[in-house]
């Protein structure tokens, strides 16, 4: 009988209390949701469920540039009408607002996927799950995509200290370019997307996109076509990874689960059903490899938190009854009521063919990168607080014997039920009517996007 998976699950209740505004069609809202519907369904008493320290300016400058950081830490809605030239700069302000708290809204994604890392390094965890993480959009020195501080990236990065190699997959219907261009020079790190291709944002993605100098071979992309369904994904998504697992053997993975890949959502034009994007989580899961899964975009929010608290019991091994029980929000899921967001009859113009010889390109991709060996043979040196914030004082304490923690600091870390519940009803936020256009179409990208993919597979 397998051992079983110990798992944490990182959870800051304000997450919920941030706007971007009023018809953005991202609603940070959506955690919320998904939060009340895992503990309705009593999934946050098997797991070990913690508030995440906020992320200071010192830990997201590990990637992001000092400027960027000081320009986000104190914008305000106020200061960008003041400053309009200077913001151009760093915030695309349609896309990106600079709406109020957006910089302590960045803390929590970060923090929760900087602590998810140290746990999974400390061995303290077998699989993480941060739905409020996976903003992989963001770049060096300026927000895009929806996203501010790219959280994934700084959880790489402090992977990267205790395991040589770490690879990122991302399932969002958007290119994970954020993430791709940050170790686009490395081999420490493979980046696999699997994406819609074409005119939609951000234009990157391309299957010939895959790396340079020494990550050559190392970025992995899967360019895909509107309407590909759960039985044409699956065809495609297993056999890669099974190619990209045995070839590069990561000591963790970083999995983006983003839900616009789901059928009805606003933004995106894939047609997954609930249970066909959790099988992507499953297949990864059944690697036996530590698992950190992160959230991402998503604009049809109570399908959001639906197959976010689905996957949630993926992960823990637990069957849940697809009737929803009652949460606070249970209006949202009217009329059917139901834990299920089924395919539509949306055509699927990914091609049985054109699958095929994508799988051909990404395995001659593969073969030509040297086969990782299956045991680390350097010894990783332990790593040390190197701040003088409050996450000094979390790795200090997180190496104390257990008998030298108190249960007073122990309670300070797990979110009290107490907290679960706390919700105000004028934080519920209508879905937004209309999308975004520059995040439906090609945007701009620091690779310049590549024509049409129908030249390398048709």
């Amino acid at each position: 009988m397998p051992l079983k998976k110990r798992i944490t699950y990182y959870y800051d209740e304000e997450v919920g209390n941030y706007n971007y505004g009023y018809n953005h069609p991202m609603k940070p809202f959506r955690m919320r949701m998904a939060h009340s519907l895992v503990a309705a369904y009593g999934l946050d008493k098997k797991m070990n469920v913690i508030r995440p320290t906020r992320a200071s300016s010192l830990q997201m400058t590990r990637f992001h540039s000092d400027d960027y950081v000081d320009f986000l830490s104190r914008i305000t809605p106020e200061l960008v009408e003041q400053e309009p030239e200077r913001t151009s700069v760093y915030l695309t302000v349609e896309d990106c607002p600079p709406f109020d708290g957006v910089f302590e809204f960045s803390s929590i994604s970060a923090g929760g996927s900087i602590a998810g890392a140290k746990r999974i390094n400390h061995g303290d965890s077998d699989i993480v799950i941060n739905w409020a993480g996976g903003l992989h959009h963001a770049k060096k020195g300026a927000a895009s995509g929806f996203c501010y501080i790219n959280d994934i990236v700084l959880a790489i990065l402090e992977l990267l200290k205790y395991h040589q190699r770490v690879m990122y997959l991302d399932i969002d219907v958007h290119h994970g370019d954020g993430v791709e261009e940050a170790f686009y020079t490395t081999d420490r790190v493979m980046s696999v997307s699997f994406h819609k291709y074409g005119d939609f944002f951000p234009g990157t993605g391309h299957l010939e996109d895959v790396g340079v100098a020494k990550g050559k071979g190392y970025a992995v992309n899967v360019p895909l076509r509107d309407g590909i369904d759960d039985d044409s994904y699956r065809s495609i998504f297993q056999p890669v990874m099974r190619m990209v697992m045995d070839r590069f053997r990561p000591g963790a993975i970083v999995m983006q689960c983003g839900t616009d890949s789901l059928s009805g959502d606003r933004i995106g034009s894939f047609n997954l059903s609930m249970k066909g994007h959790a099988a992507c989580v499953e297949f990864m899961k059944s690697f036996n490899v530590p698992l950190f899964c992160l959230g991402g975009g998503g604009y049809t929010i109570r399908n959001v938190a639906r197959t976010w608290a689905y996957e949630t019991s993926v992960l823990l091994g637990e069957e849940l009854d697809p009737v929803l029980p009652y949460n606070d929000y249970y209006d949202f899921y009217g009329p059917e009521f139901r834990l299920e967001v089924p395919a539509s009859n949306m055509e699927n113009t990914n091609s049985r063919e054109y699958l095929e010889k994508i799988m051909a390109c990404i395995g001659d991709q593969l073969r030509d990168i040297p086969h990782a060996p299956s045991v680390l043979m350097q010894e990783v040196p332990r790593d040390w607080p190197d701040e003088s914030d409050a996450e000094a004082d979390d790795e200090v304490m997180d190496r104390l014997p257990e008998t030298k923690v108190t249960r007073r600091q122990r309670d300070a870390r797990v979110v009290p039920l107490v907290d679960t519940y706390e919700s105000e009803s004028d934080d519920e936020e209508p879905a937004a009517e209309q999308g975004f256009a520059a995040y439906r179409h090609t945007g701009t990208a620091t690779r310049p996007a590549r024509g049409p993919l129908q030249s390398t597979a048709k």
